[in-house]
This record gives C-alpha cells, sequence and structure tokens, in this order.
C-alpha cells in the first residue's frame, strides 16, 4: 500500500491472532490505509506516530503491570492528540482504563468487541465515535447466560490448521510443518471455514478469537507455547 494516499494506521497487540485479526479488518473495511503491525508500543517510532490517524491496541494480554502498560499510553495520548486511539480493554481491565485512557481522542472498545463495532469506531472517527462501547458498558453476563454451544465437526487436519493460524503462523510456514503443500493447507482452510460459515479471513480470525474457537482449537493455552517453533530451522521461521 503506497504511503502517498496519507493515510497510515498502527495495530497494537502481543497475541498473534488479535494482531492479524485486526489487521484483516482494517484490510478489508479500509483497503486505503497502510498498517503497520506491532507487538507493543515500545516498538513504535516517533515518525511512524506522526504519520498515523489511528491506532488500534489491543491491551487485553496486559496482566503483568496493568498500571505500568497503560501508563505509557496515557503518556502518548498527550504526546499524539492527532491520533484517534482505539483500546481493546478485559473487564478486568476496564476501569483502569477509564482513569487512565478516557480522553477526547480515544474510543475503549471490549475485547470481545464484534467487527462491526470496531469498524464502526475507526469510521466514525475520534470526534465523533463513543468514548467507551455499549458492550462494555453492559453488565456482565453471568455464568448461565454465555454463548450457545454449537457443535464444530472439524477434521483433525482442519483444526491443526486453524489453531496454527490463531498462533501468528503463515500457510507458508504450516505446510513446512506438517510437510504438506501450500495448496492443501489453504485448501483445508477453506473447508474448516465452510464448516464454520465463515466468510472471508476477517471472520475466520473473529471466530478464531472467540471463546468458542479458542475451546476448540485449544488456544487458551497456546500462547508463548515454543516446542512447534523448535521443530523448524530458525530461517523458515522468518518466512510469511
Amino acid at each position: 500500500m503506497s504511503a502517498a494516499k496519507g493515510k497510515f494506521g498502527i495495530v497494537i497487540s502481543k497475541v498473534p491472532v488479535m494482531r492479524i485479526g485486526l489487521g484483516e479488518v482494517m484490510t478489508i473495511h479500509f483497503p486505503e490505509y497502510e498498517i503497520l503491525h506491532c507487538r507493543s508500543q515500545g516498538e513504535l517510532a516517533l515518525t511512524q506516530l506522526n504519520r498515523a490517524s489511528v491506532v488500534i491496541a489491543d491491551l487485553s494480554g496486559e496482566y503483568v503491570n496493568p498500571r505500568e502498560a497503560l501508563g505509557q499510553y496515557y503518556l502518548l495520548l498527550s504526546q499524539y492528540r492527532h491520533i484517534h486511539w482505539i483500546f481493546l480493554v478485559s473487564r478486568a481491565l476496564y476501569p483502569l482504563a477509564v482513569e487512565l485512557l478516557v480522553r477526547p481522542e480515544s474510543t475503549l472498545l471490549a475485547d470481545m468487541e464484534p467487527i462491526e463495532g470496531v469498524v464502526n469506531a475507526i469510521r466514525a472517527g475520534s470526534e465523533y465515535s463513543e468514548r467507551i462501547s455499549q458492550t462494555l458498558l453492559s453488565p456482565e453476563p453471568r455464568s448461565g447466560d454465555t454463548e450457545p454451544k454449537v457443535a464444530v465437526m472439524l477434521t483433525l487436519s482442519e483444526r491443526k490448521v486453524l489453531r496454527l493460524l490463531g498462533k501468528g503462523w503463515g500457510i507458508n510456514q504450516i505446510a513446512m510443518l506438517l510437510k504438506k503443500s501450500n495448496k492443501t493447507v489453504s485448501a483445508q482452510k477453506n473447508s474448516a471455514m465452510r464448516r464454520l460459515s465463515l466468510h472471508g479471513n476477517a471472520e475466520m480470525y473473529a471466530w478464531i478469537n472467540s471463546t468458542q474457537g479458542m475451546r476448540e482449537l485449544n488456544l487458551i493455552s497456546a500462547y508463548g507455547e515454543q516446542k512447534e517453533w523448535k521443530q523448524m530451522p530458525q530461517e523458515d521461521i522468518l518466512l510469511s
């Protein structure tokens, strides 16, 4: 994407599936934007922040020292007021996010916000977007009110491909690990999407990141897992 169009956005998340999924949402709904993907705000350069008009930061994984992590964004909010800051926060971090991050140029969304909520916030811009989404303002559902469980009939191969995609792997990497062709891996991904009635990569990543998807693919405790990476040469890991 050429930077000549003048629209530059940044997606930040420590969780690969969130980073990839949010990037897909931007690519599909806002193709005029050039997108930069980062694991944390510490990776950003001043020139990138000066160029950016929107930053989507997933804070749901900030558990070690949340006040310090959100405090860093508080400082950036004060310095870069031309940016529309969109923060995805968990209910556990919500009170702290309200304390530090609610500003005229920011929007708070739930970490499980529907795709349309993210799209609407970006489209509305900082001037017209809600400061806090209705998803966060709604009472937390009781344990008996959880989403309905729908049977997922995926083959073991399809499940493996989706799980690796959710962990940030590319088709080439998955094919090398499983000793299959790119065409076969892509076919298994597409077959899984048909079984799940998903249309496009954005919906696929949204499902993978849902409670049901995390449970079905055993991704809840998968982040930071290194076993599969160690089976590949380092130079192959860098392929996208």
